[in-house]
């Protein structure tokens, strides 16, 4: 399926000389979200995941229902103060200054095969930091999938160690 064209661009959002992807339009189409997920969860269940990995906010709308395709479990990333329980902390770097990610101590078991999910890939600071906050948790990252890869701002240099999937690419 040309995945592509269920894609709308919308010109300077957030802010000017931004073509921005919205997945929205893709989403709305049942037919294309289903199969995009399908795709999505084909990867996932070949690389054996134990579970199911995604940052908020688009990644849950990518990364449960491949969770419930596979039967697998769901963890959510999340901003600091979203998460009611022991959480890990890792920071990361934006354009202009820094951000953070949290995730439940208890949410990945040593040795589980995750797959990280979310609708875009850019410059990969997000999955970078989601990564790392598995790995300290003594999960396996056996590979990370999204909706739409950026070529053109190289993130997938920064995920050269991981098995990446992604379903369409804008260069």
């Amino acid at each position: 399926m040309d995945f592509k064209k269920y894609i709308t661009i919308v010109e300077d959002y957030p802010k000017e000389g931004i073509r921005f992807k919205d997945i929205t339009t893709l989403m709305q189409d049942g037919e294309a979200y289903r199969a995009a997920i399908n795709e999505m969860a084909e990867f996932a269940k070949e690389k054996k995941a134990d579970v199911i990995v995604g940052p908020e906010a688009r990644g849950f709308v990518v990364g449960c229902p491949i969770a419930y395709a596979l039967g697998a479990g769901f963890v959510p990333v999340r901003k600091p103060g979203k998460l009611p329980r022991e959480v890990i902390s890792q920071d990361y770097g934006l354009e202009y200054g820094k951000d953070q990610l949290t995730l439940h101590v208890d949410s990945i078991q040593k040795g589980q095969r995750v797959v990280i999910a979310d609708d875009l890939l850019a410059t990969g600071g997000t999955i970078e930091a989601t990564i790392k906050m598995v790995e300290q948790l003594g999960g396996e990252v056996v590979g990370v999938a999204f909706m739409i890869e950026l070529t053109y701002l190289e993130g997938r240099n920064r995920l050269k160690e991981y098995d990446l999937f992604s379903l369409m690419s804008y260069s």
